[in-house]
């Protein structure tokens, strides 16, 4: 399958190992959060190693939509003209967002502050996941912003005199909502201050901060003053910890493999994968660490290791919440009993990631058993499939379901066939031909 190819179901064989180098691709949250943040700067930025999946290109094509001129992306370059804080323009139609909840809720912060109206909407995936949690604490900045009935998509937000700064506690923790919030504030009058119940990722904090705007955290509490200006600049983005950690997990749990992953970011704020793996007994060095950018990244070196079934600590979910989902393939291969609790977050993701997983799991043999804020996962069970022929899997459309399975495969004792993968293009186009470069024998079809 070339990368311009649109996969509707992988088909693999059992068995391999994951051996040689690899750079996943950029990382999606940056790439989005770039393309935002150049905009709205004055002057130039050139971003290099930008995520050409499709969640990152309707952010691209949203912002076209609003006026921003932008070239690329070509083999991850995209050079962004940016309008400045106050030179967006109102859109001649609704923005489409596709499946990209990312810029969903954080357009919707950005547009809440603008003199014209916008509507966006999404796909079918996208227009069932809730916006409540973003368009409550907007409406308390002033912002007015009209959903459906049941508060999704679409989203019709009108022109206000002015928001006003506001200082938010978040009831869950979520990047997007905090992000919102912040990108609202740009805008609004005086401070706005988010306080978060656990850490999540501040990909938002340190590229604003990149680009020039004062950003202050003290402790959970992080805030910022309307008014001020964003100056372009040349951005690198590292490669996408989520997009790596299937191949974290694959090396992990498949006899044999010695796997280099190159320029991971290793934001702390995105580290529970590794750290959760670890604690399973996985193998995973850290080496070559540097900056780049506004971020640190580093070389990841992941060989075979026997892994054993943990309590998953709480406050390590909101750091490896789109991980999970891999995270739960090692769980099934490790030797003992995994549990998960604290994570209900992943039931209004692309897809109800819990029930989902448990249901793929029991068809390749594992006792898995969903609760409502987690798994209970019975680890070991490969191998125990009586059932002749292709264990066949619905990824429910969702990108990370799909390719946790397919990596589950180097594990399985029969083939694996995984249907409603077209979305895996949204986070990591190329994964198959990638995955197959380091030993995973996957094929791709329409």
């Amino acid at each position: 399958m070339g990368t311009g190819t649109v996969a509707g179901r992988f088909c693999l064989a059992p068995g391999g190992a994951l051996r040689g180098r690899l750079r996943v691709p950029g990382d999606k949250s940056i790439s989005h959060r770039a393309i935002m943040i150049g905009s709205l700067a004055d002057g130039e930025t050139v971003l290099a190693g930008f995520l050409e999946g499709e969640d990152a290109l309707a952010t691209l094509r949203a912002f076209r939509d609003l006026g921003v001129g932008i070239d690329g992306p070509t083999q991850g370059r995209v050079k962004i003209r940016g309008v400045g804080r106050d030179g967006l323009r109102a859109p001649q139609r609704p923005i489409d967002l596709g499946n990209s909840g990312t810029s969903m809720r954080l357009l919707t912060g950005l547009l809440a502050a603008q003199p014209f109206a916008s509507t966006l909407v999404g796909d079918d995936s996208l227009s069932r996941r809730p916006m409540r949690r973003v368009t409550k604490p907007l409406a308390e900045m002033g912002a007015r912003i009209e959903t459906s009935g049941s508060g999704t998509a679409p989203l019709r937000i009108e022109p206000v005199a002015a928001l006003q700064g506001i200082a938010y506690r978040l009831p869950e923790a979520s990047a997007q909502v905090k992000s919102s919030l912040l990108l609202a504030g740009l805008y609004a009058a005086g401070q706005t201050c988010v306080t978060e119940p656990a850490p999540t990722r501040d990909h938002t904090e340190r590229m604003l901060a990149a680009f020039g705007y004062p950003v202050r955290r003290d402790g959970a509490r992080v805030c910022l003053s309307g008014g001020g200006r964003l100056q372009g600049r040349d951005l690198e983005v590292p490669a996408d910890i989520s997009s790596a950690a299937f191949f974290l997990v694959g090396a992990s749990i498949a006899p044999g493999s010695d796997l280099l992953l190159e320029a991971v970011g290793v934001n702390p704020t995105r580290t529970g994968v590794i750290e959760i793996l670890r604690a399973m007994g996985a193998d995973i060095e850290v080496t070559n660490a540097r900056d780049m950018g506004a971020e640190p990244v580093a070389d990841l070196r992941v060989r075979y290791a026997p892994l054993s079934g943990v309590r998953i600590p709480e406050a390590l979910v909101p750091l490896a919440i789109d991980e999970l989902p891999a995270v739960f393939v090692a769980a099934a291969c490790a030797d003992g009993v995994t549990e998960l609790s604290g994570a209900a977050e992943l039931r209004v993701k692309e897809s109800d990631r819990i029930q989902v997983m448990a249901e793929g799991l029991a068809a390749l043999g594992i006792d898995a058993q969903p609760r409502p804020d987690g798994i209970r996962i019975q680890g070991g069970a490969f191998g125990r499939q009586p059932e002749a022929g292709a264990a066949v899997i619905d990824s429910h459309g969702d990108h990370r379901v799909a390719m946790s399975f397919a990596i589950a495969a180097l594990r399985a004792e029969r083939p694996i066939e995984i249907g409603a993968c077209a979305n895996v293009a949204t986070s990591f186009p190329g994964f198959a031909e990638q995955a197959a470069a380091v030993g995973l024998q996957i094929r791709a079809t329409r």
